[in-house]
């Protein structure tokens, strides 16, 4: 009964991060930069919400403004380096270093508990009669399904299709007239919009929001596409491959929950993530060698035939003489 309350929780956890996926998704994969402002920028929608609800916003409003603060602090990373010209990886730590100071002079203190305020999820639990884990997973499933949509929809535009060049092949748009750095800024801001938003709805399933809670974002990211890409591949589609990163973030979660249940000591959740991370990363690769070895062998029975029926030609032959 406790693991598959564990397991609960853990899908309607793995949806609201599978949000930060997506965000880690768009950089990572489209435009193909590792970008780690997202660490920050988590926890950064996280307290910001928090903080407008202790004071009195809606939660829902709360969320917009948790998005719009992310695209900030996207738009820091992507000027400092399109315009300044430090490398990105240098400029996203440089972002996410600063983050820890703005998220504690936005809550004032290191974390910021939502005790006794109404968040999307209590107003759902008090509407509907919904336990907070079923509350968490509607939210879930609703925030994903529309993300997806929007999405899909973004990335088959003209301005989508040119993020995704730019991505792909950076010299070659170029050269075609499109300004390569403005997209770069562009899916920075979208991507840590899209993490913000998903730190805020976080903080408000969890009850606080805390400066630290944002630390192995970027780690849990990469894992979740990378269990995603392994595990449902690339069949239908844009649209499946967006599915199949939240599914692999609520895998990751899954998994989390199973190892705590089974004896893990929370202490140790960082070494089994970057075992997962190592472990799916490796999986492509073996997946290649037994394909390879798979190719071989019929060039190898192919061969072995061929070479019987040669032999069997030359028997009668030598008999006849």
């Amino acid at each position: 009964m406790g693991l598959l309350l564990a397991v609960e929780g853990a899908i309607s956890q793995g949806l609201l991060w599978g949000v930060m996926t997506l965000g880690v998704y768009l950089t990572f994969r489209i435009l193909d930069i590792a970008d780690l402002t997202v660490d920050g920028s988590f926890a950064t929608g996280g307290a910001l919400s928090a903080v407008l609800i202790v004071n009195g916003m809606d939660p829902l409003f709360s969320l917009l403004f948790a998005f719009l603060v992310g695209m900030v602090t996207g738009l820091a990373t992507g000027l400092m380096n399109t315009k300044l010209k430090i490398h990105v990886l240098l400029a996203s730590i440089l972002t996410q270093i600063a983050l820890y100071s703005v998220n504690i002079r936005i809550m004032g203190k290191a974390n910021t508990p939502l005790l006794g305020v109404d968040t999307v999820m209590k107003i759902l639990s008090e509407k509907f009669g919904f336990s907070s884990t079923l509350s968490s997973l509607v939210v879930g499933v609703i925030v994903t399904i529309i993300l997806v949509a929007i999405l899909y929809w973004f990335f088959g535009t003209e301005l989508g299709s040119a993020m995704r060049a730019t991505g792909n092949n950076e010299h070659m748009v170029r050269a075609l007239g499109v300004n390569t750095d403005t997209m770069k800024i562009m899916g920075l801001m979208f991507a840590n919009g899209l993490v913000a938003f998903s730190g805020a709805l976080v903080a408000q399933s969890q009850g606080y929001a805390d400066v630290q809670m944002g630390t192995g974002t970027i780690v849990i990211g990469l894992a979740s596409i990378i269990i995603g890409e392994v595990i449902f591949g690339k069949h239908f589609g844009f649209w499946y491959t967006l599915i199949s990163v939240v599914l692999g973030s609520v895998v990751y979660r899954i998994i989390i929950a199973v190892v705590l249940q089974l004896g893990l000591k929370s202490t140790d959740l960082k070494l089994l993530t970057a075992l997962i991370v190592a472990i799916s990363l490796s999986v492509p690769v073996f997946k290649e060698r037994i394909q390879r070895r798979r190719r071989s062998l019929p060039g190898t029975n192919l061969a072995t035939e061929a070479d019987t029926r040669h032999a069997d030609t030359k028997i009668p032959d030598e008999n006849k003489n």
